[in-house]
């Protein structure tokens, strides 16, 4: 791309801010972002750490060591395929809107609408999942260090909410902050990995065999059919889970710089280096399963520990050391949920720049430090309501709420991915590529990303036991996955509303820059 004038000073415009004027927009966001830190962001909210550790019950429970053997590998690949398709799309359309602004370019004003608000439900329960998961690990750091709050739901979500204002608060400093902390979060989570994997090695009580950490199976599923292999199946939402958010990169665009090539490498590094080192951390947490993994969950359940990786330190290492992994993985979590709540703000900003949220405007400005304040407002209060029913149910099924959150993270999320992923397969050779592109490939890459979204959409809504299933004696709503819930309520609120209002008024992105400005520039 060549540079050209800037209309209103003489001044050279770059290849960054050309191409986004060709879009429609004026550049109005710092563009301060290098390639590393653009890849930061996204590694910081897929965050291995948080993912990994937070959310390892549910792959023990469902599956046991296979679904941490062979399900990660599984889930890397398949993501691979969707991070690739996503990243040929982030490069043609750099900006701030992603896959919502990709989906309307490519079909209409309609799938535009639908990924947007798709994409916007998932960035919140991402973010609300991600902070749970820290307050999860904060608590046992805070236990471990004699504060005496104790480790029940009521203290996990006090401290959830702490962190949610605190991530709101630093992300309201603007982006000199954010870029230092993104790339300190990178450097963290790859030294941390290292520490977490060589302490667990070499200072663990006992370690399992090859035989059990590769064939070992858990199934608790309780749905009746199926046997391990369905629950291994569910267990894939510890991996998927943990590969959501890498979206961030496209949310960056417009601060980022050659954001045609920078945005879809760092989708892909991502996706890569998150699965090599992801998989050396769960295998090593693995390995150091006392007993069985089921001796282990019970064991859990009966501490009234909230995730068996706290048991499992606190089990097979010195006080000290336990404390110490600890403390690195609490610390990694609480750099992803900050990284979380800036995406999706700048997610909910440029969806609200275009008018489809309702208060567009006062969620669409910017504070003197070039931050869209109110966005992250919405963004921190949706995803504490989002756990509330934590509260609600009974004690020991609070992490019921969590793994909803983490269900409606991947479905919501991955919708919005798959929606212009399906639009450019339509499109075929007459989509105008950008720096990167995926060639002829795009046929194999986009159809093995879709028909992978829709089997893990399908899965993860189904409830991990038959006591969540209406029809069965003993249902009860603790057990019940109100992931499906919220999706269809969510489907049917904005589909409602699309077909009785947004039709005859939402068109689109909305260009800050006329036709008669992009003909001048050119």
């Amino acid at each position: 791309m060549s540079t050209a004038r800037e209309p209103a000073g003489g001044v050279e415009m770059d290849a960054d801010e050309r191409r986004l004027r060709e879009m429609g927009y004026e550049p109005t966001l710092e563009r301060s972002m290098g390639a590393f830190s653009n890849f930061a962001i996204s590694f910081s909210i897929v965050s291995i750490l948080t993912g990994g550790l937070a959310s390892y019950g549910i792959g023990l429970s469902n599956g046991g060591p296979i679904t941490m053997a062979w399900g990660w590998p599984l889930v890397s690949v398949m993501v691979l395929f969707v991070g690739l398709a996503m990243a040929e799309l982030a490069s043609a359309y750099p900006t701030a809107g992603g896959l919502y602004w990709w989906a309307s370019k490519l079909g209409s004003p309609a799938h535009g609408w639908f990924t947007g608000w798709f994409n916007l439900v998932g960035q919140i329960a991402v973010t609300a999942a991600i902070d749970y998961g820290a307050a999860i690990f904060v608590t046992a750091v805070l236990e471990t260090i004699g504060a005496g709050l104790g480790t029940d739901r009521t203290t996990i979500f006090a401290v959830f909410t702490v962190i949610l204002i605190l991530h709101a608060g630093m992300n309201a400093i603007g982006p000199q902050i954010m870029n230092l902390l993104n790339m300190v979060s990178a450097w963290w989570h790859v030294a941390g990995v290292t520490v977490f994997v060589l302490v667990l090695i070499l200072f663990s009580d006992s370690h399992q065999s090859i035989d059990f950490a590769f064939t070992s199976t858990v199934d608790n599923s309780g749905v009746g059919f199926g046997g391990v292999t369905f629950s291994f199946l569910l267990g894939l939402l510890h991996a998927q889970y943990t590969f959501t958010g890498y979206d961030a990169s496209a949310h960056m665009s417009e601060e980022t710089k050659n954001a045609s090539r920078t945005v879809a490498k760092g989708i892909i590094n991502t996706i890569l280096v998150s699965a090599v080192f992801g998989y050396v951390l769960i295998m090593a947490v693995t390995f150091a399963i006392p007993g069985s993994a089921q001796e282990t969950l019970d064991a859990t359940a009966a501490a009234g520990l909230p995730s068996p990786v706290i048991y499992i330190l606190d089990t097979q290492l010195s006080s000290a050391l336990s404390a110490m992994l600890l403390i690195i993985a609490a610390v990694a979590q609480l750099f992803c949920g900050y990284a979380s709540v800036t995406a999706a703000s700048r997610m909910l900003y440029a969806f609200s720049r275009d008018k489809a949220v309702p208060g567009s405007r006062f969620w669409s400005q910017l504070s003197s430090r070039r931050v869209p304040l109110a966005a992250i407002g919405v963004v921190v209060f949706f995803a504490w309501l989002l756990l509330i029913p934590s509260l609600i149910v009974a004690e020991d099924q609070a992490i019921v709420a969590y793994s909803a959150a983490t269900s409606i993270a991947v479905i919501g999320l991955y919708i919005s991915y798959a929606i212009p992923i399906w639009l450019r397969l339509k499109q075929g050779d007459a989509f105008e590529t950008g720096d990167w592109h995926l060639g002829g490939r795009y046929k194999i890459v986009g159809g093995i990303a879709i028909a992978w979204v829709v089997f893990i959409c399908l899965l993860f809504i189904i409830p991990a036991s038959d006591a969540g299933l209406p029809w069965q004696d003993d249902f009860a709503w603790s057990s019940v996955n109100f992931a499906p819930i919220t999706v269809a309520v969510v489907l049917g609120a904005v589909g409602i509303w699309w077909l009785v209002s947004a039709r005859k008024w939402f068109t689109g992105p909305l260009h800050t820059v006329t036709e008669i400005e992009k003909e001048l520039d050119a």
